[in-house]
């Protein structure tokens, strides 16, 4: 099978929304009046964003999720992607999956995809994805990182520090029951993508960014571009993580349960959780609730933003807690 029969099969359909899709030298998109383009690219590499024994089908899913997300975040609805695909053969029993689950999620955003490149070589999946976002009175209504203020709350969409957990059971690190590992490689390899939760929190939130490398990592990004400083209750944030809900209940304990330290590590530095952490005033909580029922999405209030820089951690004494946790940095 030669590169224009791939394309042809897998991954070349009808546009809807586009002018012009796959099949010639650019794709043509045409934003509604009155809104901006929002664009992202996202990389994954075999052996450095998953294993190579990873299902297809879920990688097709996570490859366009982790681009999803970053739309999320800005409060841009999903219009169209692009694939650059590397793979070291054209071979059928990866390929039907893989564009199954990226085409299926593709379906379910309203996202086309619209255009990109396959070449022979190491397996590598590049996505850069298109949003849209309205301008409303000559301003933009994309959540930005820059815009929060003293005073804010801090929350976090859904749970944290299941997909660390995941990963450290398939690396051999940790031992866990089984069901315990289903749920956690779900979170790991098929995230959820919060683009209902972003579009709902337009107007709501002063700043939003997805957690894509760690709580805490990602949280310093929107500090640092907004000038400011968040205290985060770290009680608060290791009862996010769904998975540690199993050891603590009638299914009893396990000797390889990791300890609280390690839980916590997870739930604020883990990474690939593809949550969305946004601020948003304090008098606007019953408008986040609304927005967190709107997109059937749970939100969780974990701080609140200070107007002194720097970042900390407290218990849920309000007792100081030394931050020693490091986020991924794909250099480090």
């Amino acid at each position: 099978m030669g590169e224009f029969d791939l394309i042809e099969r897998y991954f070349k359909r009808p546009v809807r929304q586009a002018v012009l899709g796959v099949g010639d030298d650019c794709a043509i998109l045409q934003p509604a009046p009155g809104t901006q383009l929002a664009i992202s690219c996202d990389m994954l590499v075999e052996g450095r964003h998953f294993f190579p024994s990873v299902d297809p089908r879920t990688l097709g899913h996570k490859a366009l999720a982790v681009n999803l997300s970053d739309l999320a975040a800005c409060g841009a609805r999903p219009l169209a992607f692009t694939l650059a695909l590397a793979l070291p053969r054209a071979d059928d029993a990866w390929l039907a999956p893989f564009s199954q689950g990226l085409l299926a999620l593709a379906d379910a955003h309203g996202c086309e995809l619209v255009g990109g490149d396959t070449t022979q070589g190491p397996l590598n999946i590049c996505i850069t994805v298109f949003g849209e976002v309205p301008v409303l009175d000559g301003r933009s209504q994309a959540l930005l990182r820059s815009g929060a203020q003293a005073g804010d709350d801090l929350y976090v969409s859904g749970t944290l520090g299941d997909a660390r957990l995941a990963l450290e059971v398939l690396r051999g690190a940790v031992s866990v029951p089984a069901p315990v590992l289903d749920a956690a490689r779900l979170r790991l390899e098929s995230p959820a993508p919060r683009v209902a939760l972003g579009l709902a929190l337009r107007g709501i939130a002063t700043a939003a960014i997805d957690v894509s490398d760690g709580l805490l990592g990602d949280l310093g990004h929107i500090l640092q571009q907004s000038g400011v400083g968040a205290t985060v209750d770290v009680d608060v944030a290791i009862k996010l993580i769904a998975s540690r809900a199993y050891y603590s209940g009638a299914v009893g304990r396990f000797g390889t349960e990791p300890g609280r330290n390690q839980w916590l590590a997870w739930a604020l530095a883990g990474g690939d959780d593809y949550e969305l952490l946004f601020t948003a005033p304090a008098s606007a909580r019953e408008a986040v609730a609304a927005a967190a029922r709107t997109s059937q999405t749970p939100v969780t209030r974990i701080g609140h933003i200070d107007p002194v820089r720097g970042l900390r951690l407290v218990d849920g004494q309000g007792q100081a807690v030394a931050n020693t946790y490091t986020s991924f940095d794909h250099f480090a």
